[in-house]
């Protein structure tokens, strides 16, 4: 039997957590060292260790493993401290179970863990320990090793002298806690953060302090390495991932020793080479005796480090490296790019680079990144150029592969790594390798991006530098536009210069910024012989506009923002300075540009966008003639082109020079005005011949284009006051009635009615009921998936803007959600029947306008999530729109299931963020639970053809639930919602209450709460494969309320904290758009532990029927005499009837289970060793092929 066979016999007892498939654990090579016991004796930190035998390194055969003892000595626990008062105050970030950390009488664990002391005083204190008695400081350095593990067993002396280490291992697996939910270097936030650093530093300060004598004693490292070695071949994963974790940082340290020592050998060797050289005269045979001591006892430590660091390496790192847990790999090549620029004479060779290419392939992007940032300190080094020949050609198709990683921080790394290789290496890239690297530039993160444009850079440098030794370096700026401007076209990247701008704005900004040389090679006249020729212009036009608005503006691109920003005070001031300098130098060369580019659509385009990144203000000032010539420029340009996108710049720039918080508005409303009544005078010329069928083509033609521009500049202008659009009206309604006009009149006539609507719906203030009821009509017109699935009238079709959608949501609030006198609820007797009437006709007009506000969110209008607006409210006010709410929850859940409940989710939440924010008691969180229920009710009876709708409302739920989570100081303050989201337990199946639990877990790692148990117990109520807590039968009571679990035990509002948390206002909008963003982090992990077979449809729907007959009939006769005859109240007391034989079948279920430990992590087939293949393969190749 080999190791690994005697081992897991060992541990038969043991659930299937701490038994993981550990890749080559296994292997017929294992590394003992052979520990020495010496007596107790105090060594001098300064004085070199005197000459010891050299420590053996030998292989064992799996054949002959070693023994288990025979000794069964029980695993003994430490002694429990309560913690005092100071340690309560400095342990405020504790919880759940960090607050029960068992600490031993050795306070080594809990030093590096809390960091009371410096750590060099903690570590001469356990040095001054050990060389008083070294088996009680070897004893205590190895349970802080095994605390480090979060094992709560404890190592005693007779375990130590009379087990082997292995057989050690195995009774400390039995010790660990049941309900541990990980180990500390799994764990996460800023306390264990903390943990992590203090123990590479206590690792880092052991070494420091022992490299003049300790290190060399092999009675200490040798049973601290023979430990490690033995635990990171553990099947449990925290004994594995901490043992090679602190394994690889101690080589680490060693390994600087390691250094040292070889050139303190150099020194004296050349020393004593030197003085043997002498004559015989003049030699001094002592020195020489000295000399050639010191050199042995060198070579003596280096020897023993040199065996030290061979252990760890064939022990730990060469079976770890390829581990199955990804953090364990990625710790290995973290240290392993340390050892090579620490001592590059050893380790920069083909036998340990081998492992960062093949790292290089991992499936896990954590892996790949440690990987790629390893190879960048290398290729830092110009010296290690040399000996990086060979990997680079054999890994550089791969490098070049990894700069399309999905991964974007892989792929801006590997881009990095590149753009060192082209710099230092020799060869370099050739261009083939770099054209790979060029099209990143126009990615959309923001990252990636910045990394290929610094790789750009550097190749138009070259360039350039090559091209001002001809020409001179006063037209470097010159050059480099030149080669950008043919970049960007052989790119065939129009409409995505700004991309560009901003993928370069870091490296390049100061040459981006030399507006003087862009519009000189812009003004320049065709007779030059350097002119730019028309596609340069073009181009070179689009990238100055993206400049400007990119310094202007201080903000990348709208697709590749990703997070609003803060800017600092230093970016403030250079945007600052930059919009001055952009407004002081375009204010008079702009009307020269626009006269020289007006006949050009694409160019003019461009060009009208650069007064929108002007301080306007200086208009006002000396600047009045530069407006006189802009404004009637851009009245020329409208009167010569027809093109919507040149239309639509002049009015966005009408609409800014316009605003009333200029002095000059005045006078750019009287030249728009008269623009556009030229236009409109032109229209009403030919408007007879139009209506009367003898217009002729350059009529047909003066009408088309005039109703063009007026439809293009009314939705900026109100022009309901020139009697234009009567006549709009008329045309409209002779060419439906005859359908005689052709669609580019029709067209624009019916666009400038429907924005005349708008205007109207904007003055009527005093009548915002009809405003609303007529917008709503104007919205369904032109933003229904009608107008947008006809290509004529795609062009009409206007989305509504975030202000626009505000405002309607607001409207609700504020005239149909309302609190009204109730015409039946009145305290007088004789009530006037005109109020009644009244009050009638304000109700169906407020059910006419949630009528039409429904329609826009059917028809695609408004987004799904819009209707929580509406949702929220189905219990308030389900006397008055009770029909509505349900027509609304039916339709949806027809169009999209899914997300209808998603929608569902948010209306709850956001009731529940109210009730956070504001006074609340009892009663009102007992009103959302019972709208919770009655949403559950609601989703019918099949509980298969729901089950996709309350998966997604449940993780929905969950994830709003544990936000937050990873906060140290404070609890979630939305854990309280696990009470509302548990009324919808009951209609999962089975299986997805299995999944649901893994997946809450899983978020909520050790979070220990009554809400989190109380979701807990209900997915546990209803399914078989889960323990349960046993717990009191719970009585029925018959009344209506009763459905509601409206005594639940530490009620949320029992707690005073959690009415002091403050928590934002979410609106719909916000709280969708925060969702989405950690919805695409999670998706993946949530629907990995779907299981695979879904088809006991009849078997549910066959105990449903049952337990419908099981009921007792006098339950049913008492509901029938209240008059429960809805379906709804029948199907909540089977629940109930189901739920309770569910409870009876756990406990006795439970009576016969002994409690098991649950498992560290459930590995899929996707986190196997296998290599990774390129971006999109889904091959799986194993890590062993590399071997062969």
């Amino acid at each position: 039997m080999d190791p690994e066979q005697l081992l897991e016999s060992s541990l038969e007892s043991l659930e299937e957590e701490y038994s993981e498939d550990v890749s080559e654990s296994g292997s017929d090579f294992e590394v003992t060292i052979t520990p020495k016991k010496r007596l107790k004796q105090t060594v001098a930190h300064e004085t070199l260790a005197r000459k010891r035998p050299r420590r053996n390194v030998s292989d064992q055969s799996s054949s002959s493993p070693t023994p288990l003892a025979s000794s069964s000595t029980p695993v003994q626990k430490g002694p429990r401290r309560r913690p005092t008062r100071q340690q309560k105050r400095g342990e405020k970030g504790e919880r759940g179970r960090a607050e029960k950390e068992h600490i031993t009488d050795g306070s080594l664990y809990e030093a590096v863990k809390f960091g009371r002391s410096a750590l060099a005083t903690v570590v001469s204190e356990w040095l001054e320990s050990y060389k008083k008695d070294q088996e009680e400081g070897l004893l205590e350095l190895i349970n802080f090793l095994v605390q480090c593990s979060g094992c709560k067993g404890t190592v005693t002396k007779e375990m130590l002298s009379g087990m082997e280490k292995s057989d050690i291992i195995c009774q400390l697996t039995q010790e660990f806690n049941e309900e541990s939910q990980g180990y500390p270097l799994s764990l996460v936030g800023p306390e264990w953060r903390r943990f992590r650093e203090s123990l590479c530093e206590f690792l880092a300060q052991l070494v420091r302090c022992c490299q003049h004598s300790l290190l060399y004693d092999s009675f200490l490292f040798g049973n601290v390495v023979q430990l490690l070695i033995v635990l990171a071949d553990s099947q449990v994963r925290a004994f594995r991932h901490t043992s090679t974790f602190i394994a690889t940082k101690l080589m680490s340290e060693v390994v600087e020793v390691a250094v040292t020592v070889s050139s303190q050998m150099e020194v004296t060797k050349r020393r004593l080479g030197l003085e043997k050289n002498k004559d015989v005269k003049h030699r001094a045979s002592q020195k020489v005796e000295e000399l050639e001591q010191l050199h042995s006892e060198l070579l003596e430590q280096q020897t023993e480090v040199s065996s030290i660091i061979q252990a760890i390496v064939k022990g730990v790192f060469v079976h770890r490296y390829r581990d199955v847990v990804p953090e364990i790999r990625a710790v290995c090549i973290e240290e392993l790019g340390r050892w090579l620029l620490s001592n590059p004479s050893v380790y920069l060779n083909d036998s340990y680079l081998k492992y960062l290419g093949w790292m290089l392939h991992d499936k896990q992007p954590m892996v790949r990144l440690r990987s790629v940032k390893a190879l960048q300190g290398l290729y830092k080094e110009k010296k290690f150029i040399s000996h990086l020949e060979l990997f680079t050609s054999r890994f550089k198709e791969r490098m070049l592969n990894m700069a399309l990683d999905k991964d974007p921080e892989v792929a801006v790394e590997a881009v990095k790594l590149l753009l060192l290789i082209n710099e230092n290496t020799d060869g370099g890239l050739s261009d083939e390798e770099g054209a790979k690297m060029y099209c990143n530039v126009y990615a959309t993160h923001r990252g990636r991006a910045s990394a290929a444009g610094s790789f750009l850079y550097q190749i138009l440098n070259k360039e350039v530098n090559k091209i001002v030794e001809e020409i001179g370096n006063e037209k470097r700026n010159e050059a480099f536009f030149h080669l950008l401007i043919n970049f960007f076209i052989q790119g065939k990247s129009h409409g995505r210069g700004e991309y560009l701008v901003d993928s370069l704005w870091d490296v390049a900004g100061r040459e981006l910024r030399d507006w003087e040389t862009m519009t000189s090679l812009l003004l320049r006249e065709r007779e030059d012989e350097k002119v730019l020729g028309d596609d340069e212009e073009t181009a070179l036009i689009e990238l100055m506009m993206g400049a400007i608005r990119q310094a202007a503006e201080a903000t990348p691109p709208e697709r590749r923002t990703q997070g609003k920003k803060n800017l600092s005070m230093k970016e403030k001031k250079i945007q600052t300075q930059d919009r001055r300098r952009i407004t002081a130098h375009f204010i008079p060369l702009l009307p020269q540009l626009l006269a020289k580019y007006s006949a050009d659509v694409g160019k003019v385009t461009y060009l009208l966008r650069a007064p929108l990144s002007f301080d306007l203000e200086d208009y006002s000032s000396n600047m009045t003639k530069s407006l006189d010539r802009l404004l009637g420029l851009v009245c020329e340009i409208v009167e010569k082109h027809t093109d919507e996108s040149v239309l639509t710049e002049c009015a966005r720039l009408s609409i800014a020079l316009c605003s009333e918080r200029y002095t000059f508005s005045s006078r750019a409303q009287r030249a728009f005005s008269q623009m556009v009544d030229t236009q409109v005078e032109r229209f009403t010329a030919v408007h007879k011949d139009l209506l009367e069928g003898t217009a002729d083509e350059d009529e047909l033609y003066t009408a088309t284009t005039s109703l063009r521009r007026i439809s293009v500049f009314i939705s900026s202008m109100d022009v309901s006051s020139w009697r234009f659009l009567q006549q709009c009206f008329i045309l409209l309604k002779t060419g439906t009635e005859s359908m005689g006009f052709h669609s580019e009149v029709m067209v624009p006539a019916l666009a400038c009615s429907a924005f005349h609507l708008l205007w109207e719906g904007k003055k009527t203030s005093d009548s915002p009921n009809k405003a609303f009821l007529v917008l709503c009509d104007v919205l369904l017109v032109f933003c229904g998936d009608v107008m947008r699935a006809n290509p004529e009238l795609r062009a009409l079709a206007v989305e509504p803007g975030d202000a626009l959608r505000s405002e309607l949501a607001s409207f609700l609030m504020d005239y149909i959600f309302t609190e009204t006198d109730d015409i039946n609820s009145s305290g007088e007797e004789e009530e006037d029947v005109e109020e009644e009437m009244r009050k009638m006709k304000a109700l169906q007009l407020r059910r006419k306008q949630l009528s039409g506000y429904c329609s826009l969110i059917l028809c695609g209008v408004l987004e799904f999530h819009a209707a929580s607006d509406v949702f929220k409210h189905y219990n308030k006010f389900n006397r008055d729109y009770g029909d509505i709410f349900k027509w609304m929850l039916s339709k949806t859940r027809i169009i999209c299931p899914v997300e209808s409940a998603k929608t569902v989710c948010l209306s709850l939440q956001q009731i529940f963020t109210s009730l956070l924010e504001e006074p609340h008691t009892r009663q009102h969180f007992m009103e959302l639970r019972e709208l919770a229920r009655l949403y559950a009710m609601s989703f019918g009876i099949n509980l298969h053809l729901i089950r996709k709708p309350l998966l997604a409302l449940h993780q929905q739920g969950i994830r709003f639930a544990l936000y937050d989570a990873q906060q140290e100081d404070a609890s979630p303050p939305n854990l309280a919602f696990f009470e509302v989201l548990s009324e919808f337990s009951f209609k999962l199946i089975p299986e997805d209450r299995v999944l649901l639990l893994d997946y809450v877990k899983k978020k909520g790692g050790s979070l220990r709460s009554q809400w989190l148990h109380m979701y807990q117990r209900s997915l546990q109520s209803g399914s078989g494969s889960v323990a349960q807590s046993p717990r009191a039968k719970r009585r029925r009571t018959t009344s209506t309320s009763g459905s509601v679990r409206s005594s639940v035990e530490g009620s949320w509002l029992g707690d005073s904290s959690i009415g002091q948390i403050p928590a934002p206002a979410l609106t719909s909008t916000v709280l969708r758009r925060g969702e989405e963003q950690l919805q695409d982090q999670e998706q993946a992990s949530f629907t990995s532990l779907r299981p695979a077979s879904q088809n006991s449809d009849s078997q549910d729907e066959f105990e449903e029927s049952f337990l419908q007959r099981k009921t007792d009939p006098s339950r049913r006769r008492q509901a029938h005499s209240a008059e429960v005859t809805s379906q709804l109240d029948l199907l909540s007391l089977i629940e109930e009837d189901k739920e309770e034989d569910d409870i009876q079948e756990s406990e006795e279920k439970e009576e016969e289970e002994e409690p098991e430990i649950e498992e560290y992590e459930d590995y899929s087939d996707d986190e196997s060793v296998a290599l990774p293949t390129n971006r999109f393969s889904s091959n799986h190749t194993s890590l062993e092929e590399l071997f062969n």
